[in-house]
């Protein structure tokens, strides 16, 4: 029994191991396509359910369309009444694991492995189609995981296992108390071994074996989907407060989708049965057709809940928002990650997407921060002075903390298998928030410098200050459209813009370096105020430097030498 044991939990083992490579091999395939479509929802609800269902049975992940819904949420590219019914969608396109697993549990599937893994070794070992093989791999180990489950549980001949006839045995199936107790060891049983996959096999050996009745079964995937909820929403607890309305839509869809079905479980579970030709009060019954009753009821539920609450999406949205409610109001100075949820980072290739969005809200900071330069250049008030000069100083410690954690996290990101063209992304990344985390320095030396002028007894004149009002201007212009690249994408953004905004910098520095020395020997001003007023216009010059890196980091192109 022990060694049965064994071969059980290492299948279950193979068969999580194989749905993930083969989804991590399709995100690699479409990962960025399946955010493009995502990101190109629209307000249409249906559109939203075939938006999140498509592709959940493309990449056989819910969890892969749930944090890439949650991911648009927090970005603002999806309201949360757009991502409750994509992860409807999604509830629907997840219920196709289960079909595959009752098409492996009714036909000796393990002959067809074997090619399969020949197949996949010889594509993985070309490099243009081994994304292809990996995926083929990953087919193959959860169909010899699901085949080694069949004819283990067939072996074991559960059926005249005492103890375990004398255990299922004491529950009656025709008891709703019965049924609320497999409702609860499902839900925890999903929360422990973290997949509703392995638990959906499982309860497909016992009712296959005949050691187990419909009736409980079917209580078993009950539980499964809210406990595949429940590890979603303890994961966006660590995530902002968008992040956490998102997931516990999904808890409430499949909570009330248990709770309607409870009250009609009988008949509702005879009807299912109905259609794949199951007798569920017969003392025999085919156990290919139990494990198509389980799958079928896996579907049933979720299309038929959807058709119920898909006109109460706005509702659903508003009881989120009630359960949820955003967090008071953190100054803005403070150091906070926005868009970055660690916790819910389950597929490596999509978390891309989330440091994506922590850079641009990184580089807005830090463009504000410039724009507090130009504040205190102007600013003769001693107290108000000091204040924003230490705000500054604050802004300087929040961009080199922000660096360091999107570097980490993008670490973390890297260690995992990647496509070559996410891996490319994240070297771009790395090199995008050091080049802004430059921008951060120069802000912050220019604030040193625009102190010790104040500190001095020396002031800039008017037609120094105009000058560096335009070469501040200038490079705000700078930012403005670095951002704009951040922000948009790579077809739509014209990089030359930000090339010719670099040169016209240059240009102008060059001019106001031959001014500045002329004026000096003409005695305009001392030499002290005019060093002080090129170091202004130098770090400029090498803020629109760095600015330049960033544009050239995320485009892909390089600025041609004059």
């Amino acid at each position: 029994m022990a060694v049965y044991f064994v071969i059980i939990v290492g299948a279950l083992a193979l068969l999580i191991y194989g749905m993930k490579i083969m989804s991590e091999a399709l995100q690699k395939m479409a990962g960025s396509q399946l955010r493009h479509v995502l990101s190109k929802m629209t307000t249409n609800r249906i559109s939203g359910v075939l938006t999140g269902m498509f592709p959940t049975v493309a990449v056989q992940s819910s969890t892969a369309t749930t944090v890439m819904t949650v991911s648009f949420v927090n970005a603002g590219l999806l309201t949360l009444v757009q991502a409750i019914s994509v992860i409807m969608g999604a509830n629907i396109g997840t219920t196709l694991t289960a079909w595959i697993m009752s098409a492996g549990f009714s036909f000796n599937i393990t002959n067809l492995v074997w090619p399969a893994f020949l197949i996949g070794l010889l594509l993985i070992y070309t490099k243009k189609h081994r994304y292809i093989g990996d995926f083929i791999f990953g087919v193959a180990f959860m169909f010899f995981a699901l085949g080694t489950l069949n004819n283990t549980g067939k072996e074991m001949d559960l059926a005249h296992n005492v103890a375990l006839a004398n255990f299922f045995g004491s529950f009656d199936p025709n008891s709703y108390g019965t049924i609320l107790i497999f409702l609860l060891i499902g839900t925890v049983l999903t929360c422990t071994i973290q997949s509703s996959a392995a638990l959906m096999a499982i309860t497909m050996v016992l009712c296959s074996s005949g050691i187990l009745s419909i009736y409980p079964g079917i209580a078993l995937v009950m539980g499964e989907n809210i406990g595949t909820t429940l590890t979603a929403n303890l994961a966006a607890l660590t995530g902002n407060t968008e992040s956490r309305r998102a997931a516990f839509g999904h808890f409430f869809f499949n909570v009330f989708g248990v709770c309607w079905v409870l009250i009609v479980f009988y008949p509702f579970v005879d009807f299912v049965c109905s259609l794949v030709g199951l007798d569920p009060h017969a003392a025999k019954q085919s156990a290919v057709r139990l494990s198509f009753a389980l799958a079928a009821f896996h579907t049933c539920f979720n299309v038929t809940n959807t058709i119920i609450l898909l006109p109460f999406v706005k509702q659903i949205a508003k009881v989120c928002c009630w359960v949820w409610k955003p967090k008071k109001n953190k100054d803005d100075d403070d150091f906070r990650l926005r868009f970055i949820q660690a916790g819910i980072m389950k597929t490596p290739e999509l978390s891309v997407l989330e440091a994506q969005k922590e850079i641009q809200a990184f580089a807005n900071r830090i463009q504000r921060m410039f724009h507090m330069v130009e504040e205190l250049l102007i600013e003769k008030d001693t107290d108000k002075f000091t204040k924003l000069f230490t705000r500054i100083e604050k802004y300087e410690g929040i961009s080199d903390n922000m660096e360091i954690e999107i570097a980490k996290y993008l670490d973390q990101v890297s260690d995992a298998h990647l496509s070559d063209e996410t891996k490319d992304k994240v070297r771009a990344m790395l090199r995008e928030i050091s080049e802004i985390e430059s921008i951060g320095d120069a802000n912050y030396n220019m604030a040193r410098t625009i102190s010790r002028r104040m500190k001095g007894k020396e002031d800039f004149t008017p037609d120094q200050y105009q000058h560096i009002h335009e070469m501040m201007q200038l490079t705000d212009n700078a930012l403005t459209q670095m951002n704009h690249i951040l922000v948009g994408h790579k077809a739509d953004n014209d990089v030359n813009k930000s090339f010719n905004i670099e040169n016209e910098i240059n240009n102008y520095r060059s001019q106001l370096k031959s001014q500045n020395i002329n004026d000096i020997n003409d005695h305009r001003y001392t030499y002290a105020i005019g060093t002080m007023y090129m170091d202004l216009i130098q770090e400029c010059e090498k803020l629109g430097d760095y600015v330049v890196n960033v544009v050239e980091a995320r485009m892909g192109e390089k600025q041609k030498e004059a």
